[in-house]
Order: C-alpha cells, then structure tokens, then sequence
C-alpha cells in the first residue's frame, strides 16, 4: 500500500472540485484561480461532496506491485493536494536583487532586469504567473500552480546568481549566502 496514496485530500471552503472520470481529469477552481491535472489510467480519483473530500485509489489493487503502479498512486495525490492548496492559499518565491543600481522593474508582460550586464535582460512573465516589484529590489513571484512559481523564480535567479566575496547577484528571500575572504595584503 502508498502510504501517501491512501490519505485522502481535505477540500476546504470556497474551493469547487470537478473529477471527470472519462477524460481522467481533476478541475479546482478557488478564490487564487482555477487549474486542471490529468491523471494516469491506473488510479481512479473520486470526489466526495458529504465529506468535503478527494480520494485517490488503484483501478485493480490485486496488481499493486506491476511497474510503477504504487508510485502513480501516491505522485497523483500529491499532485493533487499541491493543487488544492494552490487554488485555497496560492504559491508565492520572493527574490532580493542585491547590487548598486540593480534594479528590477515589470514593463507590460516582461519583467526587466537591470543587474550590471551592458543591457538589461527582459524575460517574458508566464500567463498563469504574477510578478510585483518592491523598491526596486525585491520581487515577488506568486501564482497557482508551484511548479511553475518556482521555475520562474529560478529562472529569474539563474540571470546572476549570488557570488560570495561581495554578495552581489539575486537570491532568494530566505537564502544565506556564505561569504569568503578574498585576497589579504601585506603580512
């Protein structure tokens, strides 16, 4: 047995679950958006209404250890669960551009990175992803689904990763940057 595959997804208030068994999908729509997921043909997803609850199960429990059956299993739940707490609560990665006149501003669709290079660096802001700008430093990706908030953040950090002898470069919010010496002079 999934240990994880067995634990059934509380729903809380105010989020709508739609399972169409035919088409394999799971549609929520919450107060932070809407997002839909397709499962594998080996588990079966079941909504119940009294309950307020999502279970997740194997078509034919006597075949749990074939292939990679039990690890669809517990994937799907989980994925699942992201999804509802995506949908209930959101996902938010804060970033902090650290440099003497680094700056990050948002034009329109594209988020404009100014962070030393002789030309800022543009990157287009997915749909299903929300960019704001603080002070010119720090910016907060926030959105429905966590795979994409986090690629995105990453994606803004891959442009210039911190380095540690000054400390320049965008990090994460919560990161600690360990800091080197660099060169001593004299003895």
């Amino acid at each position: 047995m999934s240990r994880i595959g067995k634990q059934s997804i509380a729903v809380p208030t105010g989020v709508k679950v739609a399972v169409n068994a035919s088409s394999r999908t799971v549609s929520l729509t919450g107060p932070k958006g809407a997002t839909s997921f397709t499962y594998q043909p080996q588990v079966c997803v079941a909504y119940d209404d009294k309950s307020k609850s999502i279970a997740c199960t194997l078509d034919d429990p006597s075949r749990i250890d074939e292939g990679n059956r039990r690890a669809l299993w517990g994937t799907t739940r989980s994925v699942i669960n992201k999804m509802v707490a995506g949908v209930a609560t959101g996902y938010s990665r804060k970033l902090e551009v650290i440099g003497v006149g680094w700056t990050a501003k948002v034009q329109g669709k594209k988020l404009v990175l100014t962070i030393g290079f002789c030309n800022p660096i543009e990157l287009a802001i997915p749909a299903t992803v929300t960019v704001t700008i603080e002070n010119n430093t720090m910016v907060t990706v926030a959105g429905v689904d966590a795979q994409q908030v986090g690629a995105f953040a990453s994606l803004i950090r891959s442009q210039r990763k911190p380095e540690p002898y000054n400390g320049k470069g965008i990090k994460y919010i919560d990161e600690v940057i360990q800091r080197k010496k660099g060169k001593a002079f004299g003895a």
